[in-house]
């Protein structure tokens, strides 16, 4: 009533397609694992990069040390004609190159921006490790820029944003910004009164 197979034919034919299946998902599996290392390794390059870039955001900012103005004209008519900052760099900086420092003057006239050695700026060395080279290299470099407020550079619609200077009791803010994007603000106010002095401290 029922056959009884004597052969092994359809064994084998069984195995080998059992093979086959099980190459075709250890090929699957592997394409599968070199795409997810792959995938992996891009998201690990790009996590570091973004968290170098997020660390030289926050460290690498410079620090104003102090703030002094230069007064000139006479009796009620003195005003500060330009004003220095003693820059260095903050804590766990890394190498500050100025001439890629930019920054924002914000008066109640308007708003003047810039680089570092740009017109109407000068930079000079106080002391430094390298000087010549603009470059804060240590805590203990410090470096002077000077601000010509009233200097035909520093222009607004063909206007002087600061024809008269910087009058007593007038406030002007400061921002110096990285080239790593790290912004340091810097409030300046002149004292109330500027007559019979020469310079002043902000």
């Amino acid at each position: 009533m029922f056959e009884t197979l004597t052969t092994d034919d359809n064994r084998g034919q069984v195995g080998i397609g059992t093979l086959i299946v099980f190459i075709a998902m250890v090929l699957v599996a592997a394409i599968a694992a070199g795409v997810l290392i792959n995938t992996a390794g891009l998201l690990q390059t790009q996590a570091e990069a973004t968290g170098e870039e997020s660390t030289e955001q926050v460290s690498d900012r410079i620090q104003i040390q102090s703030a002094t103005g230069n007064v000139t004209g006479s009796g009620t008519s003195s005003y500060i004609d330009s004003f220095n900052l003693t820059l260095t760099k903050g804590a766990g900086s890394d190498d500050i190159q100025l001439d890629n420092v930019s920054y924002q003057i914000v008066t109640d006239q308007a708003v003047e921006t810039g680089t570092l050695t740009g017109n109407g700026t000068i930079v000079g060395t106080i002391t430094a490790d390298t000087p010549g080279n603009n470059v804060i290299t240590d805590r203990s470099d410090r470096y002077d820029v000077q601000f010509n407020v009233s200097n035909e550079s520093f222009t607004h619609d063909d206007q002087s944003i600061l024809s008269d200077g910087l009058e007593g009791g007038e406030r002007v803010s400061v921002t110096l910004t990285t080239a790593a994007g790290a912004s340091t603000v810097k409030e300046i106010r002149v004292p109330d009164s500027l007559v019979d002095r020469d310079a002043v401290s902000l």
